[in-house]
């Protein structure tokens, strides 16, 4: 179980990353 909770933190990692990506193309613009 311990590893099905470390791979879904890599996920949420994932999705903030393409959250902060898509934030700093909004301000580049």
């Amino acid at each position: 179980m311990g590893s099905v909770k470390k791979k879904r933190r890599k996920k949420i990692a994932k999705h903030k990353r393409k959250k902060q990506l898509k934030a700093q193309r909004h301000k580049n613009k």
